[in-house]
């Protein structure tokens, strides 16, 4: 299944995406894959921002993306990685992959979209392999209770989702992939941008979690 277009969303974010590169997310998006190696599965990849930061020791990276405006970009921006990178359509809830087919797994401000965090999280433990990793880097809710808190949980009932494209601002994304089966090993909190105007998308975490080598397939 191919996923709902979201034209839109999906010309904004070819733009924002570049904007939020240039103002430090692009730092983000090198520490995220730094160290991978063998056949790696990104969900949804967007533009392919991602591509150019993958190191040489990745064999080949399987690109999941539902929206059509968005995989065709990435499927451009795919010719000129440094790695091979195949972009496929399909949703995080059923990827195109077989059991433990991948080395590791890539998602980069994709969790707050997806409409089911634990059955995206679920299969992308299924195409794991019994010890691959979860690379991720989501924006989250805030950590401290409060104003900010409180109005992440305000957009995420009324006007969020609809500006784009399922968003939400206010999940616990960390407590979703360890309730998921996966260990963190790493994980590191942080605001984007860290300063300026209060921005309800601004709490973000980023790290490495591992599919415990004794954990059987669903």
């Amino acid at each position: 299944m191919a996923g709902k277009a979201h034209p839109i969303f999906a010309r904004f974010y070819e733009r924002v995406s570049v904007l939020m590169d240039r103002a430090g997310a692009v730092e983000h998006r090198r520490t995220l894959v730094a160290g991978l190696a063998g056949r790696v599965v990104e969900i949804g990849p967007g533009n392919g921002r991602m591509f150019a930061h993958y190191p040489t020791s990745v064999s080949e990276v399987l690109a999941v993306e539902p929206e059509p405006r968005l995989r065709a970009t990435a499927t451009a921006a795919a010719t000129t990685a440094g790695v091979p990178v195949r972009v496929v359509a399909g949703t995080a809830d059923a990827l195109p992959a077989a059991d433990g087919e991948f080395d590791a797994a890539v998602v980069a401000l994709v969790l707050c979209t997806v409409p089911d965090q634990a059955a995206a999280l679920a299969e992308i433990r299924r195409v794991l392999r019994p010890g691959g990793e979860l690379r991720f880097y989501e924006h989250v809710a805030a950590e401290e209770p409060g104003l900010l808190r409180r109005t992440q949980r305000v957009l995420d009932r009324t006007v969020w989702p609809r500006l784009f494209a399922g968003c939400r601002t206010g999940r616990d994304t960390a407590a979703a992939i360890t309730g998921a089966g996966f260990r963190i090993g790493e994980l590191r909190r942080f605001r984007f941008p860290d300063s300026g105007p209060g921005n309800p998308a601004a709490p973000h975490i980023l790290g490495r979690a591992v599919r415990p080598v004794d954990q059987a397939h669903r």
